[in-house]
């Protein structure tokens, strides 16, 4: 039986921050740049202002306004499913718990923009040349990174229960 005390909800601490930072860095971009502005900070780099209605790379973008509901939904299902299974983690378990914590983060991010806006708003922006990867922010960074945690704990030896 899972105890209140082996939870791993003490790791929300990384969804706020995540979620926190990326409000706050979405802010100053709206604040600072116009819409598809060029900051450059690195040659391969930089900051831009983008808004997505859709989902990773503008999946669904051309609907007809039906995908904010739906995606919304899918991240509010996803959040109360990661926040179950963090509560479901046992000791030891601290790089799930940690990526489930990043995921969570992320997908409360991108859900504050698309309740409030209708979009996401993306504002990191790589490329070489004329070659353009589709701009993203900090809560898609966030999930993915969580996702590859997850996937790479998979793998990893866990000792006999």
């Amino acid at each position: 039986m899972q105890t209140k005390t082996s939870s791993k909800l003490h790791w929300l601490w990384l969804s706020v921050l995540i979620l926190g930072l990326d409000q706050l860095i979405k802010w100053w971009v709206i604040q600072e740049l116009t819409l598809y502005q060029q900051l450059p900070v690195l040659p391969f780099f930089s900051l831009t202002l983008a808004y997505n209605t859709g989902a990773a790379f503008s999946f669904l973008s051309s609907a007809s306004g039906w995908q904010r509901w739906f995606l919304s939904g899918v991240a509010i299902l996803v959040s109360i499913m990661l926040v179950g299974w963090m509560r479901q983690l046992r000791p030891g378990e601290n790089w799930q718990a940690c990526s489930l914590a990043l995921i969570l983060g992320g997908a409360l991010g991108n859900l504050i923009d698309r309740l409030l806006y209708g979009h996401v708003t993306d504002f990191l922006l790589f490329y070489h040349k004329n070659w353009f990867f589709p701009a993203f922010n900090l809560a898609d960074m966030a999930i993915t990174v969580g996702a590859a945690i997850l996937i790479l704990d998979m793998f990893r030896s866990k000792p006999a229960s």
